[in-house]
C-alpha cells in the first residue's frame, strides 16, 4: 500500500474546531482515519461534531478552550495526552475579527477603535503563538510532528476594511516561517511548520459582509468574485486536500511555506 498520504491514526488538533472550516476539516480527517482533537468554545457544537464523527466510524474528541489562557490550554494538553499519549498535528485554526478593528468605507483610520485592533491582533497572532508553545512540546519529545497555521489573503496585500485582521494574519505568515527554521534547527528536521492561505469562503464572521439578508451578494461579494479567476467563492471541502498534504508524509520536505487555497485571487492582475 502506497502510504505517501497516510494519516491513520494521527493525532490531529484543531483549534477553532467548531467553525465552519474547522469542523468541515475535521471530519474531513476523521474519515481518513486520523484521531481529531476539536478544540473551541463551544461545548454543545463541538459534542454534536464528535458525534457525527463517531457515528461515521472516526475518531474524535472534544476539549473547551481559549486560545488566549496559556493555562487552560496546558490542561488541554494533558488531556489528550492522557487518552492519546502523543501530538502529531496541531491545526491553528482559530481566529476571527470585530468591527471596531475595520475601517468601513463612509469611516477613516481615524475611527480605529484600538482596543479592538488589541483584541484581533491578540487572537489571530497570539492565539496561533500559545497553542504552538503547549502543543509543540510533545512534538520536541518524539521529534517528529506537523503545525499548520491559518494565514489569509490579507496576509499578502492590504485589502480594504480589514486592518486589523491583515496585521495579524500577516504575523501569522512571519511567525510560520520563523518556527520552521527554530523547529528544525533546534530540535527535529522531522517537525514542520507550514501555512495555509484560505481565499474567500463563506463563514459565520465574513458572511454579513459578503451577503445581502436576501441572500445575494453584496458589492463587497461582487468585487472578491470579480478579482477571482475562477469567478466563485470557495467551498470548506476545498481545504482539505491542502491540510491533508501538509500533515502527511507526502510534504516531509516542505517547511515554511504558505500554502494558497484562493481560486487564484492572489494573482489576478488587470
Amino acid at each position: 500500500m502506497n502510504k505517501l498520504f497516510d494519516i491513520r491514526d494521527q493525532v490531529v488538533v484543531i483549534t477553532g474546531g467548531t467553525g465552519i472550516l474547522g469542523r468541515c476539516i475535521a471530519r474531513y480527517l476523521a474519515g481518513e482515519g486520523a484521531r481529531v482533537v476539536i478544540m473551541a468554545r463551544r461545548e454543545e457544537m463541538g459534542a454534536k461534531i464528535v458525534s457525527a464523527i463517531e457515528q461515521d466510524g472516526g475518531q474524535a474528541m472534544f476539549l473547551r478552550t481559549d486560545v488566549m489562557d496559556k493555562p487552560l490550554l496546558e490542561r488541554n494538553l494533558e488531556a489528550v495526552m492522557s487518552r492519546y499519549g502523543r501530538v502529531d498535528a496541531l491545526l491553528n485554526a482559530a481566529g476571527g475579527n470585530m468591527p471596531g478593528a475595520t475601517i468601513p468605507p463612509d469611516k477613516s483610520f481615524f475611527d480605529l477603535n484600538p482596543a479592538d485592533f488589541r483584541r484581533v491582533l491578540e487572537l489571530n497572532l497570539l492565539g496561533t503563538v500559545l497553542p504552538t508553545q503547549v502543543f509543540l512540546r510533545p512534538m520536541t519529545e518524539q521529534k517528529s510532528g506537523t503545525i499548520v497555521n491559518f494565514s489569509s489573503m490579507s496576509a499578502f496585500r492590504p485589502l480594504t476594511r480589514v486592518a486589523g485582521y491583515g496585521v495579524a494574519k500577516a504575523g501569522v505568515s512571519n511567525f510560520t516561517a520563523y518556527m520552521a527554521k527554530e523547529v528544525a534547527s533546534k530540535f527535529s528536521p522531522h517537525i514542520r511548520v507550514n501555512a495555509i492561505a484560505p481565499g474567500f469562503f463563506l463563514t459565520d464572521q465574513n458572511r454579513s459582509l459578503l451577503t445581502n439578508p436576501d441572500g445575494s451578494w453584496t458589492q463587497r461579494g461582487h468585487d472578491i468574485i470579480h478579482q477571482t479567476p475562477m469567478g466563485r467563492m470557495g467551498e470548506p471541502e476545498e481545504l482539505c486536500g491542502t491540510i491533508h498534504y501538509l500533515i502527511s508524509p507526502a510534504s516531509e520536505f516542505v517547511t515554511g511555506t504558505v500554502a494558497v487555497v484562493d481560486g487564484g485571487f492572489n494573482v489576478f492582475s488587470i
